[in-house]
């Protein structure tokens, strides 16, 4: 495949994907009046981008629509990231872009014969396996961060509660040495220091 067309169809399809979507990481838990916002913007520019695409002929149209569809596609994925801002959602983002890149390159594919054109076909399905693998990979990582996270977090609440319970172990140890009124003071400030009941 031409690498000079390859390049004009990926930045064209980056604008589009841009034009219909905004960052994943711009906002999430979007109110209903953003979402249905947001969903309307992206009807409008898809509707938009098929109107080009009708004044385009033969396979131009066709990498055109791909190119629409693919855009909207993924700017209704990360709307839902945005929304959600959950791994799984960020992940079908990513999956979706490159579910659209794939359906991009196949069209250009189309301009070629032979094995030039199964060439093309094969390398497009290996960018598109390898995009969808990095999107499984990036969740996974981010599901298992946050696990991770909730882990540590848990450990040193429990490290921070056994060095609670020896400190006020060792404190009631000092106060038995006295007898009385002191020793109840003494018991009572080591509770109170080391947060015991």
């Amino acid at each position: 495949m031409n690498t000079g067309k390859l390049m004009k169809s990926r930045i064209t399809f980056t604008l589009l994907a841009c034009a219909l979507g905004l960052p994943a990481a711009a906002y999430a838990g979007l109110s209903k009046q953003e979402r249905n916002a947001e969903q309307q913007r992206i009807s409008a520019e898809y509707k938009s981008a098929l109107k080009n695409c009708a004044r385009k002929n033969g396979n131009t149209r066709d990498i055109c629509m791909a190119e629409a569809k693919g855009a909207e596609n993924v700017a209704r994925a990360e709307l839902e990231a945005r929304d959600k801002g959950t791994a799984k959602a960020g992940a079908a983002a990513r999956m979706a872009r490159a579910d659209a890149e794939y359906a991009v390159a196949k069209e250009n594919c189309d301009d070629l014969a032979g094995n030039a054109k199964d060439v093309c076909l094969k390398d497009a399905q290996a960018a598109a396996i390898r995009a969808r693998a990095d999107a499984r990979t990036e969740r996974r990582t981010e599901e298992a961060n946050k696990t991770a996270n909730e882990k540590v977090a848990e450990a040193r609440r429990d490290a921070a509660a056994i060095k609670r319970q020896a400190d006020y172990n060792a404190a009631r140890e000092r106060c038995d040495s006295l007898s009385g009124g002191a020793k109840d003071r003494c018991l009572a400030d080591a509770r109170a220091k080391h947060g015991m009941k």
